[in-house]
């Protein structure tokens, strides 16, 4: 996945109107080198293209992609090879780290909490609290780790919460004002309690957000759904207790860490003599 205009305002912004003082006084402007994108620790990558639309960007195209996104790649793995102008190499070289480490980060942190539920049939899902600007790039980075994405916007579905509840005067209220205006969106509803499950389930929604239950609280909510809506955990959930909430038989955890607190994946980049 691309975002063209997003590389080139971290290009733009890398130089504010200058120039890259460094390079130009100590590089000549004339030599050629190889460069490697080199994993330093195991993780999985993700952000491949756009590494290499950086490296375009600045006029390079002499470029070997090694390892696909959706990898899992050991330390020392060379993802990425760049033949071209120093001074280019140079001044992608920032850019392209902060691209490629970012989302291989999210790639890397979202496997962990897949592979912390295998054997299940619930799947690690995102939320909308993504980095301004990197909405679709942080969701596709959660999709090369295994996980699942919620909505992308606002517009995709309706998620009513505890503050349109209370803005529409009750629940029924909220619900039956979203279908009539929105008759095709999914709707999904917020509860903090059972009862309040009982209560919305006759409203027939097409997800419910099971908000800060215990795995008890879950199991019990699948009890009463009966599989007459998707169930979805949210709150409280760790790697070490996310076992506990994928066994009671809800359909999805969402984990907002994948995307605002993923620590980014260590990736190098190498210069070397042809």
């Amino acid at each position: 996945m691309i975002d063209r205009e997003l590389i080139k305002h971290a290009l733009s912004e890398d130089l504010q109107g200058g120039e890259d003082i460094t390079s130009i006084a100590t590089v000549s402007g004339t030599e050629k080198v190889v460069a490697d994108f080199v994993a330093r620790k195991d993780g999985v990558i993700a952000g491949i293209d756009m590494a290499r639309a950086v490296l375009e960007e600045v006029g390079l195209s002499d470029i070997a992609v090694l390892v696909q996104d959706g990898t899992t790649a050991k330390t020392g793995t060379v993802l990425m090879t760049v033949r071209g102008d120093t001074r280019a190499i140079l001044l992608a070289e920032r850019t392209a780290l902060n691209f490629l480490g970012h989302l291989s980060g999210i790639a890397t942190l979202t496997r962990t909490w897949v592979d912390a539920i295998a054997g299940t049939s619930c799947e690690i899902r995102d939320t909308r609290k993504t980095t301004p600007g990197m909405r679709l790039l942080e969701k596709y980075a959660v999709r090369m780790g295994g996980g699942t994405n919620h909505r992308m916007s606002l517009s995709d579905a309706a998620l009513i919460k505890d503050n349109h509840i209370a803005a529409a005067g009750g629940v029924t209220q909220a619900f039956s004002q979203v279908r009539a205006q929105y008759p095709s969106s999914d709707i999904e509803i917020e509860v903090d309690t059972l009862e309040q499950l009982r209560e919305v389930l006759p409203l027939k929604p097409d997800l419910v957000l099971l908000d800060n239950m215990s795995p008890a609280q879950c199991s019990e909510a699948v009890a009463i759904a009966a599989g007459s809506t998707k169930l979805e955990a949210s709150g409280g959930i760790s790697l070490e207790n996310a076992i506990s909430y994928a066994v009671t038989g809800v359909n999805f955890l969402a984990i907002g860490a994948l995307t605002h607190s993923a620590p980014v994946l260590d990736i190098g980049l190498d210069l070397r003599a042809e």
